[in-house]
């Protein structure tokens, strides 16, 4: 396994719109535990910076603009880093942090509000977060917005300058095939080694040189979503290399397809390093395809495990 050295590219690059950026990027939903220490989150970005990270993740509602917040502090209005963020939804305080927001006029208000917290004139890439697949909010009522309109006011605010292109969220083949004459540069969805409901989309990404970018790529606490770490050939293959499962997990990610871009977050600069370092882990062969194999045992087992009905 190479060493990872400083002021290279993790994990290689790949293109996302008109950029090409590090596959490893940085996921900024953890800022939002710096709201109390600002200069503690700024070091933590400058040290990815150091590191190679050249592309974050953000949204003006993570944390009531904390990370965006951080980010401006971190980065200015320079382009040495991409930096992309998403409308769809915004904070809230009860009963749930979120709501969606997708009608047209509240997907322009919320790019206002990213750039204004951002303190940029345009935000690279916009993700519009739609809400047909899990996890987490489902559309209903007025929220039930057509991909048209939608997609008509992000084109629009892209011909206006604000935003640099146009990426997609939470969604089905479908809706990425209705959305492709727009052109899209990146999806994401969540998806991961023990979560592959989305392979489709995500050959057709390849196919069409759309950036996949994973979210819940280690899985998390929501249904259907299994931690990536739990399993037994994952934790085989890191005490093999020397390195953490989650490692193996987002190696896996790097090595399963060409257009995988990684955006995990943290709040430590041990696990930043840890994430970055990912680049520099090959899986051979053998290692590959055990991994590969997770996903359909664990549908085999799902499906042995269902009782089956007689009339």
């Amino acid at each position: 396994m190479q060493q990872h050295t400083e002021n290279t590219r993790p994990g290689g690059t790949s293109r996302l719109g008109a950029h090409e950026v590090a596959r490893i990027g940085y996921g900024a939903m953890a800022l939002e535990r710096f709201a109390d220490d600002r200069d503690a989150g700024v070091a933590l970005l400058h040290r990815a910076a150091e590191l190679g990270v050249d592309h974050v993740d953000t949204a003006d509602f993570y944390g009531h603009s904390v990370a965006n917040d951080l980010i401006r502090r971190a980065f200015g209005s320079g382009d040495a880093v991409t930096v992309v963020s998403k409308v769809g939804a915004v904070r809230v305080d009860a009963p749930v942090p979120l709501a969606l927001a997708q009608r047209p006029a509240e997907l322009r208000a919320q790019v206002q509000a990213n750039l204004r917290t951002l303190g940029r004139d345009r935000i690279d890439v916009v993700n519009l977060r739609r809400a047909d697949l899990g996890p987490g909010l489902v559309a209903e009522g007025e929220q039930l917005v057509d991909l048209d309109d939608q997609l008509a006011e992000m084109t629009a605010m892209r011909d206006e300058g604000l935003i640099g292109a146009i990426g997609v969220s939470a969604v089905s083949a479908d809706v990425v095939r209705r959305a492709l004459p727009a052109g899209i540069v990146c999806v994401q969805n969540a998806y991961s080694m023990v979560a592959r409901g989305s392979e489709e989309l995500l050959d057709l990404c390849v196919a069409e040189g759309i950036a996949w970018v994973p979210f819940f790529p280690l899985g998390g606490a929501f249904p259907g979503l299994p931690k990536v770490a739990d399993e037994p050939a994952v934790q085989r293959i890191a005490a093999e290399l020397g390195v953490t499962p989650a490692q193996v997990g987002l190696a896996w990610l790097l090595g399963h397809a060409p257009d995988v871009l990684l955006i995990p977050g943290t709040s430590s600069i041990e696990h930043l390093e840890e994430n970055v370092a990912v680049g520099s882990i090959v899986l051979d062969a053998a290692q590959t395809t055990a991994l590969d194999a997770v996903w359909a045992e664990r549908h085999a087992h799902a499906a042995a495990a269902e009782p089956e009905w007689t009339a």
